[in-house]
């Protein structure tokens, strides 16, 4: 009996022994585990990514910030002024004077991809009041006349080949219209101009721009436009297109038909400041650093002497096209450049040349940038670390969206490009993330001569998307961006140098005007491109 109570004594002293054993291995256990969570999340925590700064108000629209990635658009002058060689038609010419036997809208969108142009806009009315679609609301459009047996429809047409080639469409309705006779009845006219847009805005798929403004000749009859009405119903139709007009509500005016941008321009603006067809060219030009709406500019010209085709007049040179560039992309604007198409509704083969070349010599200049292999160092970066997505190297990386930052709170900014051999180059390119805001108010660009000290190249003001800044050759292996003043901590997402072999900067002459050598284009071999020896 008492072996049998040991024995049961023994065996629950074992069991209770495991049982305590376990329950120890088990405390251990969760204890190492809260450790390995703790020491993980400790990880966790210092790889955690740094945000991005906050963007700085105001910044652009979904659309607005698509339309400024295009870069360029071509305009197309089109109408009863191409058979009359007028320019500002009187709304009374006859409609069978509208007569394109050949009009081929497929030839008009493809000589515009060809030469890197993403976006066409068409004058579906101008000032004459002449309708280039079937308009239910004139007795004066392509219906009228006897193009196609009075079926025909431009819009349609350029619709359809703009949409099978991947580039958007915009439209010009004139609000200056002398041809009907409601034209001066406030109430009237703003209906019917309505009903216009109306059809437009809904018969032709996706538009991506409307383009309007305030031009009317002197002793006209006074008319009362309900822009913001019209601003309203647009947006509602087509929600994707932005609105150009003098003073925006989405894209301005530059100022001038030269395609010229101020060498400071902001797209910042103040709406409440500008007036639609009275507007100061120097604000539209400049830009406002304390704007509180964003409005980038838009810089209209044209290919010839006027907006609509005349068999007497001859296209700009691709050089003079280059110089336009120059002043207009390279100062944060679009360039929206007129071709016409002529009287047998074709983009004339002399047009076309000039754009071929004008592409080309692009093409030669910037499709190499010489920094790309760069190593880039900063004077501080927004978190500090190796890797990060404000790294420096960012820079070299084309688009927007990567970009350098540097740290909160310093006062120098500056990044530093080391070149594995020198190079000689004569443009700066440099691009701001605009999403995030506009924000450098002025820069510039220093190279490390052979003395071993710095000497400046170049000052810039405004950068904004883009900015291009041409100046006399310069050599070296070394250089320094530095940002000299900021509405907040500059960001950097572009930087590139190049060399223009075609355009000759007048030494004598401090301004930033560009002159051009077209001697120099047919003995250039550099970059072997025989296309531009026909200059």
């Amino acid at each position: 009996m008492f072996d049998s109570y040991r024995n049961s004594s023994l065996s629950k002293m074992n069991k209770n022994k495991n049982s305590n054993t376990t329950h120890i291995f088990k405390s251990i256990q969760n204890i190492v585990l809260i450790l390995v969570s703790l020491c993980s999340v400790s990880v966790s925590s210092s790889t955690l990514r740094r945000p991005p700064p906050l963007p700085i108000l105001p910044f652009p629209s979904s659309t607005q910030l698509q339309w400024q990635l295009t870069s360029m658009a071509l305009f197309f002058h089109f109408g009863p002024n191409t058979f009359t060689d007028s320019e500002w038609g009187s709304g009374k010419a006859d409609p069978n004077v509208f007569n394109p036997t050949q009009l081929n809208a497929s030839q008009w969108v493809h000589v515009a991809k060809e030469a890197g142009f993403d976006r066409v806009i068409l004058t579906a009315k101008h000032h004459d009041g002449f309708c280039l679609w079937p308009s239910e609301y004139t007795d004066y459009s392509v219906r009228s006349s006897g193009w196609r047996n009075g079926s025909g429809d431009v819009v349609a047409e350029l619709a359809m080949a703009a949409r099978e080639a991947g580039v958007g469409l915009g439209l010009y309705l004139s609000p200056w219209d002398r041809h009907e006779s409601c034209y001066g009845k406030t109430l009237e006219y703003n209906e019917h101009y309505l009903g216009q847009l109306s059809e437009l805005l809904t018969r032709y798929g996706d538009i991506k721009e409307v383009w309007l403004d305030g031009a009317k000749g002197e002793g006209e009859k006074d008319m009362e436009y309900f822009f913001d009405s019209w601003f309203c119903f647009i947006h509602q139709l087509q929600p994707g297109a932005v609105i150009f007009s003098d003073a925006g509500p989405d894209t301005r005016w530059i100022g001038d038909e030269a395609g010229v941008a101020g060498s400071t321009c902001w797209s910042l603006f103040n709406r409440s400041s500008a007036k639609i067809g009275d507007t100061d060219p120097g604000y539209s030009q400049r830009g406002d650093p304390r704007g509180q709406d964003w409005v980038p500019a838009e810089c209209d010209v044209s290919i010839r002497p006027g907006w609509f085709w005349h068999a007497s007049e001859a296209p700009k040179s691709a050089l003079q096209l280059l110089d336009i560039y120059y002043k207009s992309v390279g100062r944060n604007c679009l360039l929206l450049l007129n071709v016409p198409p002529n009287s047998s509704g074709l983009i004339s083969a002399e047009d076309k040349q000039v754009l071929q070349e004008f592409s080309e010599l692009r093409r030669s200049i910037f499709s190499h940038n010489l920094a790309e292999s760069a190593l880039v160092t900063a004077s501080c970066t927004r978190g500090d670390v190796g890797g990060n997505q404000f790294d420096p190297h960012n820079v070299l990386e084309e688009g927007i969206y990567t970009y350098w930052g540097p740290e909160e709170n310093q006062s120098d900014w500056a990044l530093f490009l080391y070149l594995e051999e020198s190079v000689s180059f004569n443009v700066l390119q440099v691009q701001e993330p605009i999403h995030m805001g506009q924000r450098i108010v002025a820069f510039h660009l220093d190279i490390l001569n052979e003395e071993g000290e710095w000497k400046k190249v170049i000052n810039g003001t405004t950068v904004g998307y883009q900015r291009l800044l041409l100046f006399p050759t310069v050599k070296s292996k070394q250089l320094r961006f530095v940002v000299d003043k900021s509405r907040a901590d500059p960001l950097i997402s572009y930087l590139g140098i190049f060399i223009d072999q075609f355009s000759i900067r007048n030494m004598s002459n401090t301004s930033s005007h560009t002159y051009v050598n077209n001697s120099q284009i047919l003995h250039q071999s550099l970059y072997n491109h025989s296309q531009i020896s026909s200059i």
